[in-house]
């Protein structure tokens, strides 16, 4: 367990909540950073969603001068591959992982729970998702990588091996260039993971078209079980 559970902002359905989407931000952005995505999905309003946007806790980040911000993990070095900062990636994990398990305690299955996220928080999705013991409904990873990618086919849990993969990516993006998100893709898929891949014209950003891929996704890995 960690010692300071995370803060969220939290968007309830109207009716009771059926299913949950965990959804991280990217470094220096805070939960209300992906707000106001989600008038925008445009959901069934009988999947009843709840949206869980939680805070990653404020650290130095070196490549930024060492100034304190909210991230996932520490970023040594602009390149990738990079050095990585491992101990902050699994204090993040199991901040991630007791979010998941309040959403069961809440009377949401992990079958019922997406974990979603972008650039870092897409990162921390991956590399909480398939890791998880429990199988959830799906991972939307966007405009990311896998982080520790040596360690994941050691660390990896058989629950998630199915559990539909969505991983999206800027064609121009300038941050984490796209062969980053392809080549995981690519590994995600050497895994025998189940990936659904996209690629837009755009930077480190979310486009409208995205938005609805993003959102049939959803309406699909979440949709309710037929009488």
């Amino acid at each position: 367990m960690t010692e300071t559970p995370l803060t969220t902002v939290e968007i309830e359905p109207k009716g009771a909540a059926r299913s949950s989407v965990i959804w991280m931000h990217g470094l220096g952005a805070d939960a209300r950073d992906f707000e106001p995505i989600v008038p925008e999905l445009r959901l069934p309003a009988e999947l009843n969603i709840r949206f869980v946007f939680p805070n990653a806790p404020v650290r130095p980040v070196t490549v930024n001068g060492g100034m304190r911000m909210r991230a996932w993990y520490d970023v040594l070095s602009i390149d990738l591959p990079r050095q990585e900062d491992a101990d902050g990636v699994y204090a993040s994990e199991r901040a991630i992982y007791d979010l998941l398990e309040r959403e069961k305690k809440r009377g949401i299955p992990a079958g019922r729970i997406v974990l979603a996220g972008f650039s870092q928080g897409g990162a921390m999705a991956l590399h909480t998702g398939l890791r998880y013991p429990d199988r959830l409904a799906g991972i939307l990873a966007l405009s990311c990588y896998i982080p520790l990618a040596s360690k994941l086919s050691g660390e990896r849990r058989p629950a998630n091996q199915q559990t539909p993969l969505f991983v999206a990516h800027g064609d121009y993006d300038a941050v984490i260039p796209m062969r980053y998100g392809q080549q995981s893709a690519e590994s995600l898929e050497s895994l025998g993971y189940r990936v659904e891949w996209r690629d837009y014209g755009m930077g480190h950003e979310v486009c409208w078209e995205e938005i609805r891929d993003i959102a049939e996704w959803l309406k699909r890995v979440l949709a309710l079980p037929t009488a």
